[in-house]
Parts: structure tokens; C-alpha cells; sequence
């Protein structure tokens, strides 16, 4: 066991005294800091061509990746390991004690003087907890990667293979850090003639109930969909308005059907996801006027561990036409109801439910109107390309807005498609030999390292919070890839990733990271003793087995 405590502690509070807030320009900070750091220590003083700060790509901003590799010289072997974490962090409006959040000691200091939960106090109370922005979420599992590299840097021969890390600029916007790195792995295992065989995230980990003892490593990852719905009703009056529908109560009906629903929630391998939740429900009128909306837009948080894309949009499909005629029905209810008591005669109501996915409405325009509106939509996303200030969500719903004005039949409908990035899910089952090699590896470094701490330590299939690991591996097949790419509307122009060269790395993947709570909350802390004492030799366990 690595005596590491105050080394890895020291990092930490190195790490997160620089303000690396996400799309602010301090993740190239924290990144020039660290290949600084990196390029001191004297093995790559020796070796400069094994440390790399790489731009990102496809980004606008600029933004570094840091990564380093050191090759073991116990014996000849081209395994090699990846270690992978990020260095951005959430901002710090949340802080009440805003001048002290990247302070840790500072903070815990004045922390004392507050009216504090009765949970938080007794944390701080403790003495085992680290408070600051980015603590927990994650730079002290950066810094259990940085001794460890370190470590392998002044003893090489330890190894029969080689130690690699990557450590991201950006993780909390739209990961840019990890995908722009998947040209530089590819390029050193075609240099090197690396073979990757497992990679260890250390992202944070937290209780999963009140009162769970347990310390959690996660084989695999939870996969994350954004579903988004576009609905049109039929435009009239509000002094009118049973002579139209409005687009508004057909999305609360969507929202009431899909938000919180169990039967949304995915099972595989004895777990399961948490249902899906709307992240946002507003209407597309831009500016107020006594006519009903025109179109409404939601869109959901959708967690998967075993549905394919393709898979969650047959799924929401069925969903959207149940909440469609559930609307539709009490529409005709409450219509009936008015009818009697104005005693206004009821016209009949045509709608149907009509539910389609943004492929089916695209492929249907294309041989409606062929190329005038393949060229009208291409030259929309290019102007709408302008408006920078549109991300990737609305972006998608304004061209699907633009796209509902060449349909033929404008009853109401509801259009459902994909408007942000696909975080694929891994399953991390044994089908391979480096799964079952890292697999075990880790049963064995749990066994011998947890008679040396007091809780639990507790192996799960799918870490539950989305993360890098997303992009080092890939489960999924070309057919449920391929529904994202044809179901995003921004695809190619606002939003791309290169699904591929995540198949080309495809590496097996586990989370070995800090343990604490209210990561993204003023709060923010993470336990002493499993993350600094722990986090680092569970890590260098798996390292010995799988290359040591």
C-alpha cells in the first residue's frame, strides 16, 4: 500500500486553487499548470516526446488536453493502460462563501462561522472531509493519476507494458476533451504500437441511498439520450379556443406521460436506470399575442443501459401517441363540458394522434419536394450557424420549426428527435479477453485492498452520472448509432461526433474515483481517507495486474 496521503492531498489543493471553470477559460489554465507540472518531473525532462498538450478539435474555444505515457522496461509488452479525468469544474454562483470556493483550507475555515445542514457540519466536524469546487468532482482523482504517474515515472521497471494518461479540458460542457483525444491515442498506438486494454476513469462517486455505507467502483457506464419533442397544434383565438389546440396542453400531457414513468426505466445486469425527467417544457412564440402557440418544444433526460438509440425512439414514440390521444380525449371532455353549460353547439373534432420521428418527417419532405428543400434546409442551418448564441438544443428545434413549414398536411403532430450528444452506454460484461482480464484484476484489487478501509467497497455494473467514459468504448451497434446521426437535426453543422474512432480505441472501462457528496453544490467535499488513501492504491492494484 502506497503511504500517499499528503502528496495526493497537496495536488488536490494545487489543482483546485485554479480556477477551471467550465467555458471560461481557466480548463486552459488548469492544462498549461499540469503539462508544466508533468514536464518537471525528470523521466520526461528525458522523454519530452511522451508528454503531448493537445488542442481540441471541432471547438471554439481554445482548449488542451494533457496527456503523458511512460514505458515499462520490466520486459517487452505493447499493453498498455489508460488512466482519464477531467480538470474542468461547474462555476461557483452557487457559493454563498463565493472568495473562498477554490480555497479549500480557507474555506473549511470559514465554513465554521456558518449556519451549516446538520450533515455538512458534522462532515466538517469530522475532520475527514475536503471542501471546494472541484474537490470531489474531480480533482482529486486527477491527482491520484498524477502520483501514480509519477510513481511509474521514477520506477519503470515495474511494468511490462506501459502507463498512459489523459487529462481532459473539458468534460462538463460537451466533452470535447475526451473526443479530441481519441486522435492523439490513435495516432500512439499506431506509433507505439500501444494495445489498450483497460482504461480507469476517476470520476466521483457518492452515496446511493440516505444512510449507504458503501464505496462504489463501477464497471462500465450509464448511456444518456436527450429524446426532444417538437408539437404543433392548431393555431386560434384564446377567445376561440376550443376552435384550435394548443401545442402547450398536448406538451403537458407528454411530460405527465414520460416524466417519472417506471416503465421508461432500463434493467440490465440486476440494475437499473432512474426514469426519465423533462429538463425543459416552454413554447416557441416569441413574443405575446392573444393566438394560441404555433409549436412547443420539450425535451428529457433519457438514461439507457442496454436500449439502443434506435431502440428509446420506438419506445417514446408509443409514449408521445398514448399522451397525444390521452390530450385529445380530454380535450373533446372539456369541450363537451363548455358546450353544455354555454350552450354553444360542438363542432366535430378531427385530429388524430399523429406521432413521427425527425428521420420519418425528413425522408417524407425529400420526396415531397425533393432538392428545393434539401437546399433551402442546408442553406437555414448555415444562416441559423450565425446565431451563436443558439446551442446545440435549440439549434435542432429551429430547424425542425423550419422543416414543419414545407409539410403538406399541418394538423397537429408531435416530431421526436435527438438535439444534443449521445453519451454512449458501456456494458462491461467479460464477452472480450481485456474485459475479462480487467474484470478480474479488479475483483483481485478489491480483495486486497479493502482490508485496509473500514466501508465497504462495492463493485456496481453501470456508473449511474454521466462521464468521459463514455468515449473510450462503445456498445452500442451501426444500427442504433446510425438513429442518432439521422435523428439529430443538427447533425454535421451544429453537432457531430465521430462515433467511429470511439469504436476505432474501444477499450473496456472502469471508475476507481473520490468518494464525498453535493458535487455541482456549494458543498461540495469529498472524504479523506478513501479518496486519498484508497482511490490511488485500488488504482495502482489493477495497474500491477493487468501490467505489473
Amino acid at each position: 500500500m502506497f503511504d500517499c496521503r499528503e502528496e495526493v492531498l497537496a495536488l488536490t489543493k494545487q489543482l483546485v486553487r485554479i480556477e477551471s471553470i467550465v467555458n471560461e477559460g481557466g480548463e486552459k489554465v488548469v492544462s498549461q499548470a499540469i503539462h508544466t507540472l508533468i514536464s518537471s518531473y525528470p523521466y520526461f525532462q528525458e522523454h519530452t516526446d511522451n508528454v503531448i498538450y493537445q488542442p481540441t478539435e471541432d471547438d471554439d474555444q481554445e482548449r488542451y488536453n494533457v496527456i503523458a505515457f511512460v514505458k515499462g522496461t520490466k520486459s517487452p509488452s505493447n499493453k498498455t493502460v489508460i488512466l482519464m479525468g477531467h480538470v474542468d469544474t461547474v462555476g461557483i454562483d452557487d457559493f454563498q462563501l463565493k472568495e473562498y470556493a477554490l480555497d479549500p483550507d480557507a474555506l473549511a475555515q470559514a465554513l465554521h462561522n456558518e449556519e451549516l445542514p446538520p450533515a455538512v457540519r458534522a462532515d466538517l466536524e469530522s475532520g475527514e472531509y475536503e471542501f471546494g469546487r472541484g474537490v470531489l468532482d474531480m480533482k482529486s482523482g486527477v491527482s491520484s493519476h498524477l502520483y501514480l504517474l509519477k510513481y511509474y515515472s521514477e520506477h519503470p521497471e515495474e511494468m511490462e507494458g506501459n502507463l498512459l494518461v489523459v487529462f481532459e479540458c473539458d468534460e462538463e460542457d460537451g466533452s470535447h476533451g475526451i473526443i479530441s483525444s481519441l486522435t492523439e491515442l490513435k495516432n500512439l498506438r499506431d506509433t507505439h504500437g500501444f494495445e489498450y486494454v483497460a482504461a480507469i476513469n476517476a470520476d466521483f462517486v457518492s452515496p446511493r441511498y440516505n444512510g449507504d455505507p458503501n464505496r462504489y467502483i463501477y464497471k462500465g457506464t450509464v448511456g444518456k439520450l436527450l429524446p426532444s419533442f417538437f408539437i404543433t397544434g392548431s393555431e386560434t383565438h384564446v377567445g376561440s379556443c376550443f376552435e384550435g389546440i394548443d401545442p402547450n396542453f398536448i406538451a403537458a400531457h407528454l411530460t405527465r406521460q414520460i416524466s417519472y414513468n417506471p416503465s421508461l426505466c432500463n434493467e440490465a445486469l440486476g440494475e437499473t436506470t432512474v426514469p426519465p425527467v423533462s429538463l425543459k417544457q416552454m413554447d416557441l412564440k416569441p413574443t405575446y399575442t392573444v393566438q394560441t402557440a404555433l409549436s412547443a418544444y420539450v425535451y428529457f433526460n433519457f438514461f439507457i443501459h442496454s436500449w439502443s438509440p434506435k431502440e428509446v425512439l420506438e419506445l417514446l414514440k408509443v409514449e408521445a401517441a398514448t399522451a397525444f390521444a390521452t390530450a385529445l380525449h380530454e380535450f373533446k371532455t372539456h369541450y363537451q363540458a363548455f358546450t353544455q353549460a354555454s350552450g354553444e353547439p360542438m363542432n366535430e373534432i378531427l385530429w388524430e394522434p399523429r406521432v413521427m420521428t425527425y428521420e420519418e418527417m425528413d425522408e417524407h419532405l425529400v420526396d415531397e419536394h425533393g432538392e428545393a428543400y434539401i437546399q433551402h434546409m442546408d442553406e437555414f442551418k448555415g444562416q441559423l450557424m450565425l446565431q451563436t448564441e443558439l446551442d446545440t438544443r435549440m439549434f435542432a428545434a429551429r430547424v425542425v420549426e423550419e422543416a414543419w413549414k414545407w409539410m403538406p398536411d399541418k394538423n397537429p403532430a408531435i416530431i421526436v428527435f435527438y438535439s444534443s450528444l449521445y453519451s454512449p452506454r458501456i456494458e462491461l460484461s467479460g464477452k472480450t479477453e481485456h474485459e475479462r482480464n480487467l474484470l478480474d484484476a479488479l475483483e483481485i484489487a478489491v480483495e486486497t485492498v479493502q482490508p485496509h478501509y473500514q466501508h465497504p467497497i462495492v463493485t456496481k455494473n453501470f456508473f449511474p452520472y454521466i462521464s468521459d467514459m463514455s468515449f473510450v468504448a462503445i456498445s452500442d451497434d451501426e444500427v442504433g448509432i446510425s438513429a442518432v446521426s439521422a435523428n439529430n437535426p443538427g447533425w454535421g453543422t451544429k453537432h457531430y461526433v465521430n462515433y467511429q474512432a470511439i469504436r476505432d480505441i474501444n477499450v473496456p472501462v472502469i471508475n476507481i474515483g473520490p468518494y464525498g457528496h453535493d458535487a455541482h453544490k456549494q458543498y461540495e467535499r469529498m472524504e479523506r481517507s478513501f479518496t486519498l488513501d484508497i482511490v490511488p492504491n485500488l488504482t495502482n492494484q489493477v495497474i500491477i495486474e493487468l501490467i505489473g
